[in-house]
């Protein structure tokens, strides 16, 4: 049975601040570009109950040596991990097959780099529907980032999502190796921004209304911070998102407008795409 999602994106949004504790390099969101696709959101914003949609994963080890290999018992953890995170949220995730890429110029990926323009196009299988998750050494302290769904069709070789093979389940990532980079970097794939996007901005910076305006991302497991007070901020600080910063052990959450905008951004972009 379909229903609607009623929602309102308004006009104006300002743009993301930058912070220095940023693990996650997935861009900040471009205001003109992306009222563009809040106004898709708008248009297109609904989906059918209850109905599990499951996404094809093709894992991609990057390695140099031994250095960087997983096994595939971790690697199914990674996936039961994202099926755990996205139980409510009608995605499901179906490992369909795993390489492994002894290269590296590929494994070592330093901050700015283009390497990612090599080693994607080389390995990206399947479609805008098909999730393609790499793993490597990524350095300047980030953990991973993503492409938006509105990014494929300008650039579908570089569609997908990278992620420190630290942050695995079991990594040697501290604090962040139960697997929910992916989680968050997922996210982004199909369509959420940073909890914190804007700041406390009466407008909403993610493009979701029920998820409480944050100043600046949070650390740890700050339950009960509120950064953006007033009336016009109700609730304390989404900390327990998947969208935020905080520890994996302290994430376990989205909202039920991030899974309509996941839903309905799905729709848009990657449904039969």
């Amino acid at each position: 049975m379909k229903f609607t999602i009623l929602t309102s994106i308004l006009a104006l949004i300002a743009a993301a601040p930058q912070h220095n504790n940023q693990w996650c390099g997935t861009r900040s969101h471009n205001s003109a570009k992306d009222l563009t696709v809040s106004q898709d959101f708008g248009i297109r914003n609904h989906f059918i109950a209850n109905q599990v949609t499951v996404i094809d994963v093709y894992f991609h080890v990057l390695m140099d040596g031994a250095d960087g290999n997983l096994s595939d018992q971790q690697i199914q953890s990674q996936i039961n991990v994202l099926n755990n995170a996205y139980s409510s949220s009608g995605f499901q995730f179906r490992l369909v097959s795993t390489d492994r890429t002894d290269n590296k110029n590929w494994y070592h990926i330093p901050p700015d780099s283009t390497v990612e323009d090599e080693f994607k196009p080389a390995l990206r299988k399947g479609s805008a529907k098909d999730l393609n998750f790499y793993t490597a050494n990524l350095g300047g302290g980030l953990l991973g980032w993503a492409t938006f769904p509105n990014d494929y069709a300008s650039n579908p070789s570089k569609d997908g999502v990278v992620c420190s093979v630290t942050t695995l389940p079991n990594g040697s990532q501290s604090n962040f190796n139960e697997g929910d980079t992916a989680t968050h970097e997922v996210g982004h794939w199909l369509g959420l921004y940073h909890t914190f996007q804007g700041g406390c901005d009466e407008q909403g910076g993610d493009f979701v209304l029920d998820t409480p305006a944050e100043a600046s991302p949070a650390g740890g497991c700050p339950v009960g911070r509120n950064t953006c007070t007033g009336d016009q901020f109700p609730g304390n600080d989404p900390v327990t998102n998947f969208m935020d910063y905080t520890y994996d052990s302290c994430m376990n959450s989205f909202t039920p407008g991030q899974n309509a905008r996941m839903a309905a951004l799905w729709s848009q972009y990657r449904h039969q795409k």
